[in-house]
């Protein structure tokens, strides 16, 4: 099987930047996405030093909301979201009924009926269906990929960098825990995660503003 020719790849709303400002573009799970721009080992020191930002809109969103919605995500992810409290996120796995994974997610508590889920970027649909398929607990759920962009800042100085633009206190947030602002005027979720390792945030908001 040939792989998708770039016009065929989704794009974010960045690709255009990204192009523009000579990021080196590969097909990431069907999406036309940057590996890098300076090269490799720079970013990883400039990350695991200072700070990096990385666009990351491919991945997916679901949202799950109404009176079940915990029952729901309960049924479907290993980790005990009771366990949460609004504004807490934690790590998880989407499960078959055998045990095996289907994809592993970060789970939010929004409130005690609204979680939102961020997916690997391209399991989405697929996630999103298996989700469907054993929603007993008559929850809602969305596909919401389209309505979100991620941006994340990753790194000992991210918090510093990213406090400029927000009237948010970033320190109060705890890790795996998150808020919402505006970040230069832009109303976000932000979270303190990431799958760096380092301190940071990753913040979601409306692709038009990004």
């Amino acid at each position: 099987m040939t792989s998708p020719t770039t016009a065929q790849l989704r794009k974010t709303a960045l690709n255009a930047a990204h192009r523009r400002l000579g990021a080196k573009m590969v097909n990431f799970g069907g999406w036309d996405m940057p590996v890098e721009y300076s090269g490799i080992l720079a970013e990883h020191l400039a990350t695991r030093t200072a700070a990096g930002l990385f666009d990351v809109s491919h991945m997916g969103e679901i949202e799950v909301r109404g009176e079940r919605a915990l029952d729901l995500v309960q049924h479907v992810a290993c980790n005990d979201a009771a366990r949460l409290v609004v504004g807490q996120a934690h790590y998880s796995g989407l499960m078959t009924e055998q045990g095996t994974f289907v994809d592993d997610l970060l789970v939010h508590k929004i409130s005690g009926t609204h979680y939102f889920l961020c997916v690997n970027a391209g399991n989405q649909d697929q996630d999103f269906e298996h989700i469907r398929a054993h929603n007993q607990a008559g929850a809602q759920i969305e596909n919401s990929g389209e309505r979100y962009s991620q941006l994340a800042i990753q790194g000992p100085k991210a918090s510093g960098i990213l406090q400029r633009f927000t009237n948010v206190p970033l320190d109060p947030v705890k890790y795996y825990h998150f808020t919402f602002g505006a970040v230069d005027g832009v109303d976000c979720l932000i979270a303190r995660s990431g799958y760096t390792g380092e301190d940071g945030f990753v913040i979601y908001f409306a692709p038009e503003h990004s």
